[in-house]
């Protein structure tokens, strides 16, 4: 059922628009906006992990969330209905990452989806079966592995050809915040991390290959990268000369100085980054043309971006994908909106969200600020949301998430108020009221944005 002056799906009504079946992304007056199968202008404003069980307690079976629903709702039909209904009601109309797509299907309106189908992921899962030599993790797919290409088209094949046709999908995440370099995961780059594969391993290759075509002769390399090798073949195990922060945590000022004061540092930091632009692009070209083959009619949202990468990979980005998306939970979003609008493409936020100390959760593990009350959290949330609207490249928002996590922790420990219900399922009324009345105001907010910033 329509609203007056709104698409079935939410979005603002535009005779300027027309709808094509399928969500797609077009400017306006310099302003982004999604735009959604009956030709609506649609800014996604969604909630993440809309799941009957989300979180088993670490190393149990026990689903705290599940059982409160189980007990209060009698089973998974009935609780998709009144999660529908409860989300359409807040003004949301998306369901984010890690949810259960049928809860957009539920309820009085259709939610829009944006589904991950995990291609870089599943083919390190499948490197690590079938693998004919030791290989140390690396946490990134060899896509210089000849097999790369050809797997993660198998994977499009199963995952996107089948709901090629659905109108409700918005596009395809293709994995969830790769390690593009230094950051909580560890200190290596991947450049070192692929040098250090063994002799055989296609990356290895790569890494070798990338760093003589910079150097040229092994003694160049040497100089910038403290080694002792006499030739490119007897490159064995290669200590980093240098340590970066993480990247979410780097000075761009800082970095320069450094690099200035130094130039073998600057000279390695550029031989590092360069070869993370050769991933990305690799990475890239290979996942979104297997989504477009497979699926032609939906937006390729790309991998989740933890945080904002090295310019290489963000110039990549911006080359292949439909929308960039990324998951930010600062305090406001306005930095990393602004490293990918330099792209010209829009952007999306698959993440955010903030924790609230009175909610009776330990909040010690899981990512993004704590404060004090749950009024701070709905203030947050409206200081964060209405910034994002305000830069002109931004198409979306998703919450995380639908329930809080377990006091006890889930599989990685996180214990966190990320709810907008409790783990039995009682709602967060200060959140969810100011979630409702800025919902309501986001397409005019965003219609005002600020059109310098335009990328």
């Amino acid at each position: 059922m329509a609203r007056a002056g709104r698409t079935r799906w939410g979005g603002i009504i535009d005779r300027r628009l027309r709808g094509s079946g399928f969500f797609r992304a077009e400017t306006l007056d310099a302003v982004w906006w999604l735009v959604d199968p009956d030709g609506g202008r649609f800014v996604s404003k969604g909630v993440c992990n809309a799941s009957f069980d989300p979180d088993q307690i670490r190393g149990t079976d026990r689903a705290p969330y599940a059982s409160a629903c189980r007990r209060k709702y009698g089973g998974i039909p009935p609780w998709r209905t009144a999660v529908a209904r409860r989300l359409a009601s807040w003004g949301f109309n998306s369901l984010g990452a890690w949810s259960d797509d049928a809860v957009a299907v539920a309820g009085p309106v259709p939610l829009a989806v944006a589904p991950i189908v995990h291609l870089g992921a599943a083919f390190i899962a499948h490197q690590e079966r079938h693998a004919k030599l030791p290989v140390e993790p690396v946490g990134f797919p060899d896509v210089f592995d000849p097999d790369f290409a050809g797997f993660v088209q198998r994977m499009a094949s199963e995952c996107c050809a089948p709901r090629r046709d659905e109108p409700g999908i918005i596009g395809w995440f293709t994995d969830n915040e790769l390690p593009w370099g230094p950051d909580w995961r560890g200190q290596d780059e991947p450049l070192t991390l692929f040098l250090n594969q063994p002799a055989a391993c296609p990356g290895r290759a790569a890494a070798i290959g990338h760093l003589r075509e910079r150097h040229g002769d092994i003694a160049s390399f040497n100089a910038v990268w403290c080694s002792t090798a006499t030739t490119w073949d007897g490159l064995r195990h290669v200590e980093p000369p240098f340590r970066r922060d993480p990247l979410y945590a780097q000075s761009p000022e800082s970095e320069r100085q450094r690099n200035a004061a130094d130039p073998r540092r600057a000279a390695y930091v550029a031989d590092c980054d360069a070869f993370a632009g050769a991933l990305a692009e690799r990475y890239f070209a290979a996942t979104v043309a297997a989504v477009k083959v497979a699926d032609p009619n939906h937006l390729v949202l790309g991998p989740r971006f933890g945080y904002a990468p090295q310019e290489p990979v963000v110039a990549a980005a911006g080359l292949h994908l439909d929308v960039i998306a990324f998951n930010s939970y600062d305090a406001d979003p306005l930095r990393m909106i602004d490293v990918y609008a330099r792209t010209g493409r829009p952007c999306l936020v698959g993440e955010f969200s903030f924790r609230g100390d009175d909610s009776g959760l330990p909040n010690t593990r899981g990512g993004g600020p704590r404060v004090a009350t749950q009024e701070d959290r709905a203030r947050s949330f409206e200081r964060y949301v209405t910034a994002g609207l305000r830069r002109p490249s931004f198409v979306g928002y998703h919450w995380f998430e639908h329930a809080d996590q377990p006091a006890e922790g889930r599989f990685d420990g996180e214990n966190s108020n990320y709810g907008t219900v409790t783990i039995n399922d009682d709602v967060y009324g200060q959140l969810t009221r100011a979630m409702t009345a800025l919902n309501g105001r986001a397409e005019e907010i965003h219609a005002g944005a600020d059109r310098a910033r335009v990328g």
